[in-house]
């Protein structure tokens, strides 16, 4: 288990209205770093960048060959400024790599700006590096993706799954073989599930009456101090988060308050977030203490969530000898006892039948309204609308 940003949607910023525009884009993310790198395009991309740009061995930019790495600075107003590593990639395509760090790389975009070139994000930039819009959303998600698993799935995406799949449907339909689509799109209905989760991380909320071990059981998944723990009952009072991964797919944990009537204001305001967590929940897990009695506050909690997960907490310890317990998994938070069984079970349970490798999945909110929209379509008799739908995602 490793500990690792409502779904992230790729942003697929339009293209400047002029073709002729030279466009900027900073490839890497904010933050310290040891090198920024910058990407140059349009037909006038290396006249721009020479403008700005002096190589140490004196040679103008636009004689160097394409791939060649050239050590120069960038000289903006012609005065010497940052040192900079320039190559050509294409005739209209230009890499510049300075100092990492936000100031170097925006000093360079402004003066780019300023020259007449138009900036835009790194999203639009890998849009307008692939064939079509699927294999571009493919490739903005797994810029976002937070574990290997889920970049693999993903992976096959830009490698044409989805596309193979859609175009499937699509010649099925012209075909006249209309069983036989219908059952290509609902399979890929199907996937969204897994697939709108590749990038944005499934929601696992605990929650359980006061003192049953929340916030230990959750560091005990983490395998590291996330959420304070102490004897005292209410300790927890707003929705704590923390990203990691089980079996392999990404996951936001939430340690949520438990509810007791104290009169605390505070208290009670942290209940109503948690009921809040919970309703937007994947997945619930419902929090037992074994050395408590069992009371109808629990037997409420567990009618309440039919299909949540149910965690006896504290089994390290004498449990109650009161009312019998429901089924569940029994394990000791602060003992680590259990843990791994539960961890396989979560992500069991968010994913029960993990998609084969090559499989075609749909991992956008807007690829699954399209194919609904399509099998709707379908399901009414309207064969032509239906092809037209799946041309379209395919086209775009």
């Amino acid at each position: 288990m490793s500990a690792a940003p409502t779904e992230q949607k790729p942003v697929l910023t339009p293209e400047p209205p002029s073709p002729a525009a030279v466009r900027v884009s900073v490839l890497t993310p904010p933050g310290r770093g040891a090198v920024a790198t910058l990407a140059v395009t349009g037909p006038q991309a290396t006249e721009l960048v020479a403008a700005n740009f002096r190589a140490a061995s004196g040679r103008p930019l636009p004689a160097s060959p394409l791939g060649r790495i050239v050590l120069g600075r960038w000289c903006p107003d012609q005065t010497p400024g940052e040192e900079v590593v320039v190559c050509r990639r294409g005739e209209a395509d230009v890499e510049i790599h300075c100092h990492g760090g936000r100031l170097a790389a925006e000093a360079i975009v402004r003066s780019l700006v300023a020259a007449g070139a138009v900036e835009i994000p790194w999203q639009a930039y890998a849009a307008s590096c692939e064939p079509g819009r699927l294999e571009a959303e493919a490739r903005v998600a797994l810029a976002a993706a937070r574990t290997e698993r889920a970049a693999a799935i993903l992976l096959d995406q830009w490698r044409g799954a989805l596309r193979a799949s859609l175009a499937d449907a699509a010649a099925e339909l012209q075909g006249g073989r209309t069983a036989d689509a219908a059952a290509v799109l609902q399979g890929l209905l199907q996937s969204a599930r897994v697939g709108l989760h590749l990038a944005e991380p499934w929601q696992v909320v605990l929650t359980g009456q006061p003192n049953v071990g929340k916030s230990s059981l959750i560091n005990a998944i983490l395998g590291f101090e996330r959420c304070i723990v102490h004897a005292t009952p209410g300790t927890t009072r707003d929705v704590v988060t923390a990203h990691t991964a089980l079996d392999g797919w990404p996951v936001e944990l939430a340690d949520t308050a438990g509810w007791r009537d104290s009169g605390d204001e505070i208290e009670a305001a942290g209940w109503q977030r948690a009921q809040v967590q919970l309703r937007q929940a994947d997945l619930v897990v419902l929090v037992f203490d074994v050395t408590a009695d069992w009371t109808g506050a629990d037997q409420t909690l567990l009618a309440d969530w039919p299909g949540a997960v149910v965690v006896h907490n504290k089994c390290d310890l004498p449990a109650a000898a009161a009312l019998a317990r429901p089924p569940g998994m029994k394990v000791s938070a602060a003992q680590r006892q259990g843990i791994e069984e539960l961890v396989q079970e979560l992500g069991r349970r968010l994913v029960p039948e993990p998609p084969r490798p090559g499989a075609a999945i749909l991992f956008t909110r807007a690829q699954r309204q399209a194919v609904q929209t399509a099998a709707a379509a379908l399901a009414v008799g309207d064969e032509p609308q239906a092809v037209a739908g799946l041309q379209r995602l395919l086209a775009e």
